[in-house]
């Protein structure tokens, strides 16, 4: 049909229509049979219209320890954030909508294969310097949009690794990538904000490096004769807290996690990073408006260290965690702009999350709890980041797509694992046998078709699958370790006893009702037990 359709389409220029040039070459003047043509034009035009609506731009935008409480569209209060209001206005804001995890790495491992983190060891929260924990021979979530002939881009920040080793030439070709598992273009740095190398790569090398000042990278001990904070505290413009080892090498005023040598011109300016990657965002969308695309736009904000750009700081009232959520508020507002002028808004399906929950003090000083004004950016619910309780995976979760999404809310438990399923039915795509086999295809519930989502969902932690979530219910087992986490304030939702919670009647998690629902907590045990080894390599699952 696109073929076809393209043919015809053509034929409404009279220069170079072969259709036309027929008409006027014999003299036809049969009003009737003209009418059929035209009509038949506004017929396929009808059709491409529908071609076109199947095969949206997608843009998957990661935020970074957003929480719950953070939108105002989510309930805040003391934080407007307009551009999100919009989008979530358009388009359906999910409730009950979950990142695997409640740390990062594991959380983005999951949405880019679609499998429970905690089944493949090492997908623990990743050094600067880690390698590649991302399969090349598997279906991943770019791969879906690459092999429908979408183009394929991430922007941002990456956190899964790079390359087949820790120890790597930083000055030469770094690879695996982003590139060996579905992606076409790459503009990332490779972890976290807080952790060395501090630099860009786009796709296979790190931008403005110089074989004359190579980069040399360890987390084990100090190298090179950069002062760090530990030794030199006077040099920071951000004092990082007592205890997180956030003291290491001094980058741009700011301490890191890790140590680093050479590479001075290709450091990044923390003021700096957001810009930077918008700018590859909008560069990216602008070159490919003539061919459908997928974008992973991973945000750094506001994961620490917090250091927006001089324009929004103080803007908040809430310190520099509040200004970054202002920052990548006004971030979103100039991608819709972008897209509007290049004629895409209306058939760009844009999905917007965080990767885990919120975390005030996560090892800087920045004014993030001394200026938190009775702002609540884990909404109604315990925990945050780290946790096993709701706030830890439960998260703003925004479908907008014009086209075809009709504005709503959706209660629907849904898992960012179940991204990669949803759209290869979308896009027609068949997974193979022994892949993504976590993700499952909630596309109806993604489009608002449908408010009929997951039958349940394992919550991960800071290590183990601790929690379990069916129907009202939520089971967290009893499990070792701090209740309370002092160095970032969070409840951790350990304890030595089981946990049982109608999250219907109770989100906040204040009431346990595991004494009173004994069989309820039998059942969901035996449920996760059961999850927790099917399609865990070595562990052979119960018999039915």
């Amino acid at each position: 049909m696109p073929g076809f359709y393209k043919y015809l389409v053509g034929s409404k220029n009279r220069n170079d229509s072969h259709l036309y040039t027929l008409l006027n070459y014999t003299g036809m003047k049969n009003r009737t049979l003209l009418k059929t043509i035209n009509l038949l034009l506004l017929l396929v035009g009808a059709v491409s219209i529908s071609y076109g609506q199947q095969r949206p731009n997608v843009i998957y935008i990661y935020a970074d320890d957003l929480g719950y409480g953070d939108l105002s569209c989510y309930g805040a209060t003391k934080l407007h954030t307009p551009n999100l209001d919009k989008l979530a206005k358009s388009g359906i804001r999910f409730t009950n909508a979950h990142a695997t995890s409640a740390t990062c790495t594991p959380s983005r491992f999951a949405l880019m294969t679609g499998k429970y983190p905690w089944r493949k060891t090492g997908t623990g929260i990743l050094p600067g310097n880690a390698a590649l924990i991302i399969p090349t021979d598997k279906t991943t979530l770019p791969q879906v949009f690459k092999r429908a002939g979408y183009a394929t881009a991430i922007v941002g920040k990456w956190h899964l690794g790079l390359g087949d080793s820790v120890n790597k030439n930083w000055n030469g070709e770094i690879k695996p990538g982003p590139n060996e598992v579905g992606f076409d273009y790459s503009f990332i740095f490779p972890a976290t904000a807080d952790r060395v190398p501090t630099v860009f790569l786009e796709n296979h090398r790190v931008v403005a490096s110089d074989a004359n000042d190579p980069i040399a990278v360890d987390y084990s001990k100090k190298i090179g004769n950069d002062p760090t904070g530990k030794e030199h505290p006077e040099l920071l413009k951000l004092k990082s807290s007592p205890g997180q080892g956030h003291d290491n090498t001094i980058v741009n005023g700011i301490g890191r996690i890790g140590y680093m040598s050479g590479g001075y011109q290709a450091r990044w300016v923390d003021e700096e990073v957001s810009s930077t990657f918008l700018f590859k965002v909008d560069q990216f969308i602008v070159d490919h408006r003539q061919k459908p695309f997928f974008l992973y736009y991973a945000l750094t904000e506001p994961h620490v260290p917090r250091m927006p750009a001089t324009r929004f700081k103080g803007t908040s009232g809430l310190g520099y965690r509040g200004d970054d959520i202002l920052q990548l508020d006004w971030t979103i507002g100039q991608l819709m702009k972008t897209l509007e002028l290049n004629g895409m808004a209306k058939n760009t399906l844009i999905i917007f999350t965080s990767d885990n929950g919120p975390v005030l003090d996560d090892g800087y000083e920045d004014g993030a709890v001394t200026k938190l004004s009775g702002h609540t950016p884990w909404g109604p619910m315990r925990g945050g980041k780290y946790s096993a309780l709701e706030a830890g995976t439960r998260l703003p979760f925004i479908v907008s797509w014009p086209a075809q999404v009709k504005p709503g809310i959706s209660d629907a438990l849904f898992s960012q694992m179940d991204i990669l399923a949803s759209m290869a039915h979308l896009l027609n795509q068949k997974i193979p046998n022994g892949d993504a086999e976590d993700s499952q295809d909630h596309l109806d519930v993604l489009l608002g078709k449908s408010k009929q989502g997951r039958a349940n969902l394992i919550e991960q932690g800071t290590n183990d699958p601790t929690a379990i979530i069916k129907g009202d219910w939520k089971y967290i087992k009893p499990h070792p370790g701090v209740a309370y986490m002092k160095d970032v304030g969070i409840e951790s939702g350990n304890s030595p006893s089981p946990q049982l919670y109608n999250l219907k009647d109770d989100i906040g998690e204040k009431n346990n009702l595991a004494n009173t629902y004994p069989d309820k907590v039998k059942e969901l045990d035996q449920l996760l037990q059961h999850e927790i080894k099917l399609g865990t390599p070595g562990v052979v699952p119960p018999k039915n």
